[in-house]
């Protein structure tokens, strides 16, 4: 175990800072929501523009420290914010000053703000080079200048167990907490030196007006060493561990109770059981299983770790499965179980994939459509109207009881002391009266905006009708009502102005036949092939018919080679006979390869890399991504627009709908004439698209 030392005159201060550690500081709000990934300009105006009015308490924000850059596959990944290089406050979401403009703001109207603290290591083995701040590092020489850190700050060799100096058998609590976490450089946290650098850091967040610390990877921290950063703090603040503990392992939550409340991550794996299978929700709080008492959990249905299939867990539900995602947010900000946290997510394919960023890998602006939801690749599950209207209902029950509990098949429900009652139907229908504990009178079901209402009689009892298949949710609550969470102003422009967002707009070509070149990312599997199908909509022309030789939604083409390669041979067997991008399969007389028919039009994976088989030239964006490349009659598309939708045979078939971005990135970026559950390309360009993502950039073709 590592040596501890402890300052004189630590004590007092302990004391007093452990009374803070549960409190989130934020009126008695119970919600957090954690907007991962999000730059500091975005967060202070989602603040401004929804949480406050939502009831939001607070916001986890990722982590704010100096930390490296990390370029593979065309992306910047998403851990590259956990590998920190310095305490250095600007990183991928912003400069220093940007965050202190978000903390001050969003404090201004009562929305606090809570920091992923990395505090375990920096950054892993075998990197170099500059960080976000500017600062030099070397990690296998143990060198962080911008703090500074040297060899000596740094765990030594001989305290770890392992044979490869990695953390590699979770049953012992010494190499769990004296090795590297995947080759991240393991900080000597008994030190005095380290302790009062990590102590400089949050004391400086502290003044700037951060509530508290989500604290990343301390089950591999020793919590006397947490215990002496916490008792130097300069103030109080609201502390959360990352500590998972799936009873498969020596590390247990308890070790952490006394310095905060601990992240519950058996909790996850609870309620994806139950609300998959109703039977199970009797037995979400398992405390025999050591789940965390109430008053110490911290939960969540999902977090940035866990919905990658990180973290101790595949097993939970995610914004991929939108209804069962809104029943677990529902029943867990219903159901009297510690502090809550809901996730903001973006969309991804890979599980490294860092944030939606444009051609230089900065990080796009979270725009909102009109309608509320959001734009440039967010999803923000926050936004989904119940789980809004569910953090009212929390807030509104806060303090009571769970009482008249109902479990019978797809049905459950029950009610919250005397302010609140609580239902789901998941087959979409429930009729039948239930004891509220609610007093007489007439309450708003605020799943449905208040569109429907229960009468409760003077005995509690009401009769209680659930009809929405898509949303079979039903809360009442003491005080809640239409004016509870914020509702969207069609008419207000919430777009982003700044220059990285949208790119000059070219106009549409809508005469004449032009080359368009189609881009989609998809990572595959050796045997699956992309194709891809559209043209106009049939609801934006009515009347076409399914034959793509005589349909008007049907556009002439004709497909450009892009090599007469082997790499190739499959795309150039199927584009002959390919005259038509349409939404009807394969057209007559069509090739075939191997005997094989197409799909559609067909796409051939593409590199950036000049060594690829597949290297294209106006491929600059990575590897993995599929290319259509055709003469296009302008004069068909729907004013210079086009629709189409991707399939990957042999297991992955069609990509979801999307709801594309309001303006697409590039040179000749722009909006499209009308909406479409489908990518809209503009004719006569480059379009890149993403498989099932709403990103869109469109470039002219001439720039390269």
């Amino acid at each position: 175990m590592k040596w501890q030392t402890f300052v004189a005159g630590l004590f007092p201060l302990l004391l007093e800072g452990a009374l803070g550690y549960f409190d989130p500081d934020c009126g008695g709000k119970q919600v957090i929501v954690h907007l991962f990934e999000w730059k500091w300009t975005s967060i202070a105006e989602e603040c401004e523009r929804f949480l406050s009015a939502a009831g939001f308490c607070g916001v986890q924000v990722s982590p704010v420290h100096e930390h490296v850059i990390v370029t593979t596959d065309a992306m910047r990944p998403w851990w590259e914010r956990y590998q920190p290089v310095s305490y250095k406050l600007t990183s991928r979401s912003g400069t220093e000053e940007e965050f202190i403009d978000m903390v001050q703001r969003c404090n201004a109207v009562g929305v606090r703000i809570y920091v992923d603290a990395v505090l375990n290591h920096m950054a892993g083995l075998g990197r170099s080079g500059i960080g976000t701040a500017g600062s030099s590092f070397d990690s296998d020489a143990h060198d962080f200048p911008g703090v500074p850190f040297t060899v000596a700050d740094f765990t030594p060799r001989d305290m770890c167990p392992s044979h490869d100096g990695n953390v590699n058998n979770y049953g012992d609590p010494n190499n769990v907490r004296n090795c590297y976490l995947v080759g991240l450089t393991d900080l000597y946290g008994a030190t005095d030196y380290v302790r009062q650098k990590q102590i400089e850091y949050l004391n400086r967040l502290l003044e700037i007006g951060v509530a508290g610390f989500r604290v990343d990877a301390a089950k591999h921290m020793w919590p006397a060493d947490l215990e002496a950063i916490q008792g130097g703090l300069s103030k109080p603040a609201f502390f959360y561990h990352e500590v998972i503990d799936r009873n498969d392992g020596a590390v247990k939550v308890d070790e952490y109770f006394h310095l905060g409340r601990v992240t519950e991550f058996r909790y996850c794996s609870k309620i994806a059981t139950g609300i998959r299978d109703f039977s199970q929700l009797g037995n979400l709080i398992d405390l025999g299983w050591g789940m965390c008492p109430s008053d110490k959990a911290f939960v969540f249905v999902d977090n940035h770790d866990n919905q990658r299939g990180h973290g101790g867990a595949g097993d939970v539900i995610t914004h991929k499965d939108p209804f069962l995602y809104k029943l677990a947010i529902s029943y867990m900000l219903a159901y009297p179980y510690g502090f809550t946290r809901v996730m903001s997510s973006y969309f991804f394919e890979s599980t490294d994939e860092g944030p939606p960023h444009d051609g230089n890998y900065n990080t796009l602006d979270v725009t909102i459509n009109p309608d509320g939801s959001c734009g440039n690749g967010w999803v923000c599950e926050h936004r989904w109207a119940p789980i809004t209207r569910m953090v009212a209902f929390r807030n509104a029950v806060a303090g009571t009881e769970l009482a008249n509990f109902f479990l019978e098949g797809d049905n459950v429900a029950f009610s919250r002391g005397d302010k609140g009652f609580f239902a789901i139907a998941k087959s979409g229908s429930m009729d039948r009266t239930f004891q509220t504990g609610m007093p007489a009178g007439t309450y708003c079901n605020i799943i449905d905006g208040c569109a429907s209402q229960v009468t409760v009689n003077g005995d509690g009892n009401a009769q209680i009708r659930i009809t929405n298949a898509d949303e079979p949710i039903l809360a009442i609550c003491q005080g809640c009502d239409g004016d509870t969470w914020p509702t969207p102003d069609p008419t207000a422009t919430t777009q982003s102005t700044e220059p990285t967002t949208v790119g000059p707009t070219e106009p549409p070509i809508t005469d004449g036949i032009h080359r368009t070149v189609v881009l989609i990312h998809k990572q595959t599997n050796p045997g699956q092939d992309m194709f891809i199908r559209g043209g106009v909509g049939h609801d934006q022309r009515p009347g076409c018919e399914e034959d793509a030789e005589t349909s008007e939604c049907a556009i002439s083409i004709t497909t450009n080679s892009l090599g007469e390669t082997a790499h190739y041979e499959k795309y150039n067997s199927w584009r002959e006979g390919d005259t038509k991008l349409d939404w009807y399969g394969v057209q007559t007389g069509q090739g075939t390869f191997n005997g094989q028919p197409a799909d559609g039009s067909p796409l051939a994976w593409t590199s950036h890399l000049t060594a690829s088989p597949g290297y294209q030239p106006l491929n600059t964006y990575g590897e993995h991504y599929w290319m259509l490349d055709m003469d296009m009659d302008c004069s068909e598309t729907e004013e210079g627009w086009f629709e189409v939708k991707a399939y990957v045979t042999n297991g992955v078939g069609w990509e979801t709908d999307v709801t594309q971005a309001t303006n697409c990135l590039g040179s000749a970026g722009g909006s499209a004439p009308y909406g479409s559950p489908n990518h809209m390309g503009k004719c006569g360009y480059l379009n890149v698209f993403k498989f099932s993502n709403p990103i869109c950039t469109i470039e002219v073709m001439n720039a390269w």
